[in-house]
């Protein structure tokens, strides 16, 4: 039995890089052998075993066999007599496929030291086009690896997996981890672009992918393409570190813009009511969880009314706020003023603009708070009065606070 480590704790060693998870592979051994040993099975559909100490896996070094499209359409054979070598052969990219021994030796029998040293994300053999998953990694670590690009023939081989209908098998779950890894990534623009050269984003989320080449009006938006819009939105949410809910709202609340008529462009009257349905298609496709989605649909229907909030009288300043539910819901409130804010800022040459309307109705919310709603509700008499009286004092804090009229 030989254990050695493997995968992305190598490589990030590599790259200088804190690991955080450590893998490896057992050659030469049997499922028998590691329960015998103290290990306990936890793999499904091939053997995996945690350390009886550390917890940490052991996979037994196997092979695959492509049975079906998707990547699920396996057969996998773990045996005593696979070799290292072989096991490495099926892993995605040359940098993931680096053994080292418990002494410190590096095994690299597929040159991924080298493409590390050239920062390039190259497949490791012609069997990366049998999982289509492996699509969906590459464009993961080019957001999370900045300075890496992909080989040419990595990309070909890409583009042949999509033309021959592999990316249309994926798994809707598995697509939507991707693409939240990939969203909470340094620069999640990078995996976008990647997705959309190689063909695999008009198929897994076409209503992104038709926001390229529709014009905005340059006066507010001076880089004028609308997925180049977005792509700036979403790389300055990862600037500010913010949620994955923040960076999905930040990715989809212009959708309704793809689907504006031409005879209308650039302007884009409507979009966002266009954006909460297209949004409702990719939430239910995706199996996107309710934090992303709830936020994702605020975001898209009101983030064109803010920029009136420091035209809006108290009263309309109030009614704002009551339909964003910024009394019950201020968690999410603050969720809309930084997606509203990555909206703003994510536009060419405006990365630094002030935030005033944001700020503005940020104001209105804390001096409406200052109302004992409780107390209020005790001198009156119905729900209806009192949701009138509660009303009528936060738009005079509003005001007070603000000097509205």
């Amino acid at each position: 039995m030989q254990i050695y480590q493997v995968g992305g704790a190598v490589r990030d060693s590599l790259l200088g890089l804190p690991v955080k998870d450590r893998d490896y592979v057992v050659v030469g051994a049997s499922p028998e052998q590691m329960l015998a040993a103290g290990y306990r099975a936890v793999g499904k559909d091939f053997p995996v075993f945690l350390h009886p100490q550390t917890q940490q896996e052991y996979a037994l070094a196997r092979t695959e066999r492509k049975t079906a499209k998707g990547y699920k359409g396996f057969s996998v054979h773990a045996d005593p007599d696979v070799t290292l070598e072989e096991d490495l052969a099926r892993r995605d990219f040359t940098m993931n496929a680096i053994a080292q021994t418990a002494e410190g030796q590096l095994i690299d029998p597929f040159g991924g030291q080298a493409d590390i040293e050239k920062r390039i994300l190259r497949h490791v053999t012609a069997a990366f086009s049998e999982d289509p998953v492996r699509i969906l990694r590459a464009a993961r670590f080019l957001a999370r690896f900045t300075d890496f690009t992909v080989a040419p023939e990595t990309m070909v081989l890409m583009r042949e997996m999509v033309a021959a209908g592999e990316v249309d098998a994926l798994v809707p779950e598995r697509v939507w981890q991707e693409i939240a890894k990939g969203l909470m990534e340094s620069q999640p623009s990078r995996m976008f672009e990647m997705l959309r050269a190689c063909g695999a984003l008009k198929i897994i989320f076409p209503e992104l992918d038709r926001l390229w080449g529709v014009p905005q009006t340059a006066t507010y938006h001076p880089e004028v393409d609308t997925g180049i819009h977005i792509m700036m939105v979403i790389d300055y949410a990862a600037t500010q570190a913010f949620s994955l809910p923040v960076r999905f709202a930040a990715l989809t609340h212009d959708l309704g813009k793809g689907t504006t008529p031409a005879e209308v462009l650039p302007r884009h009257i409507g979009h966002e009511l266009r954006s909460v349905d297209l949004i409702r298609d990719v939430v239910a496709r995706l199996k996107v969880p309710n934090d992303c989605k709830d936020l994702s649909l605020v975001v898209a229907k009101y983030h064109g009314k803010l920029h009136a909030a420091r035209q809006m009288k108290a009263s309309t300043l109030l009614h704002f706020l009551e339909e964003l539910d910024a009394f019950r819901q201020r968690s999410r409130f603050e969720d809309f003023l930084k997606a509203c804010e990555c909206d703003s800022r994510g536009r060419l040459g405006l990365e630094r603009c002030p935030l005033e309307d944001a700020e503005h109705l940020s104001r209105a919310l804390q001096a409406a708070l200052t109302v004992d709603a409780g107390a209020i509700a005790k001198q009156c008499q119905s729900p209806v009065q009192i949701k009138q009286a509660v009303a009528e004092a936060r738009t005079q804090a509003i005001q007070q606070a603000m000097h509205l009229h």
